[in-house]
């Protein structure tokens, strides 16, 4: 048999009990595998590559956010929203005062060289937003009473005093609104079935600018296409149109209520783009502003591809090449009508 090997055991002489144990105790370290990095395999970088190395990863993914066609991801899906939740949201946290140009400067020059190419058929606006809503309603109730064969068929009743009164002092809130809730007896008129003559009584044009944005976010949240379309038309785009040729510059709030009308696409279309360029008379400052909230923001490719062929077909003016260059540089995978169109609008 093997005998076993003997632990070497080192005398230690003249070496005090204490140290004896405490260096029983200690284990050496084992050595374990080393790894140099080279230079330029550090695992620390400077401040200036790391900036530059975000800087490239933001660039790019910008890049890629533009280059692969956000049209081919289908329309959003619009959830249906809660008129009491929308009052309470923030008003203001859409749209800054430095996320549009509130100082736009027109050259002269430009201007008119821009109001060469308008069409000389059409003419000035004159009628403000009041007149334009008591003329549709005095043609609607003259087209009622045309229809009308027997007296006795349909009666048409006057608003009961109470509520015309209830309405004049929401009238007098909404001139002098500025943050906050809304009375309830303005978030009930996309409900009612007379909303337009409810609404006329509130007199829109009087309406402060956080005002416009509060009734904008609400009636297009509540009304169908068709009546949100009406609402652009009447109340939201001569009010803007205004307040654009009196200040030369877009207020906040009127900004944000623009953006909030792409709710609806298709109304936003036929309700503000296209009326604003088939009345001949569309201004530089107006085509680039409204014009930016396209270019800003995500519109179905469908709705855009429809609005793109109106406007191609219309003859040529200096407003209608802005906006269609504002579709185009959104890079949209368009039908091979809507090119087509946008060919021979050129070619013409």
């Amino acid at each position: 048999m093997v005998k076993p090997k003997k632990a070497n055991l080192v005398q230690n002489k003249n070496v005090a009990l204490e140290k004896q144990l405490v260096q029983g105790k200690i284990t050496k370290r084992k050595n374990k595998d080393k790894f140099h990095l080279r230079a330029e395999e550090s695992s620390m970088l400077d401040s200036k590559t790391s900036k530059k190395i975000l800087d490239a990863a933001k660039a790019q993914q910008l890049e890629l956010n533009d280059d692969n066609f956000p049209s081919l991801g289908g329309e959003k899906a619009y959830t249906h929203v809660n008129i009491g939740e929308i009052a309470e949201e923030d008003e203001n946290k859409d749209v800054t005062e430095n996320d549009f140009m509130d100082n736009l400067e027109i050259d002269a020059e430009d201007a008119k060289a821009f109001e060469r190419f308008q069409n000389p058929q059409e003419g000035k606006r004159t009628l403000k937003l009041s007149d334009i809503i008591l003329e549709k309603i005095q043609e609607k109730q003259q087209d009622i009473q045309s229809k009308l064969t027997d007296n006795g068929s349909l009666n048409i009743e006057d608003i009961d005093p109470r509520v015309r009164e209830m309405y004049e002092g929401v009238r007098d809130v909404m001139k002098r609104y500025r943050s906050g809730k809304v009375p309830k007896a303005f978030k009930i008129i996309p409900r009612l079935r007379n909303w337009e003559q409810i609404l006329f009584i509130t007199e829109p044009h009087n309406w402060s600018a956080a005002a416009m944005f509060q009734g904008t976010r609400i009636f297009c949240s509540v009304l169908s296409h068709a009546m949100a379309q009406r609402f652009y038309n009447l109340v939201l785009l001569p009010r803007i149109r205004d307040d654009l040729c009196e200040y030369k510059k877009l207020n906040m709030h009127l900004y944000n209520a623009l953006k909030k009308a792409l709710f609806k696409p298709a109304a936003f279309m036929k309700g503000i783009i296209l009326p604003l360029l088939e009345a001949g008379d569309c201004t530089l400052r107006e085509s680039i502003i409204f014009g930016s909230v396209i270019a800003r923001s995500s519109i179905p490719v469908l709705h855009s591809s429809a609005c793109l062929l109106k406007i191609c077909e219309m003859g040529y003016t200096g407003a209608n090449s802005i906006f269609i260059r504002y579709f185009l540089d959104k890079r949209y995978a368009l039908p091979y009508r809507v090119i087509d169109a946008a060919v021979f609008h050129f070619i013409r």
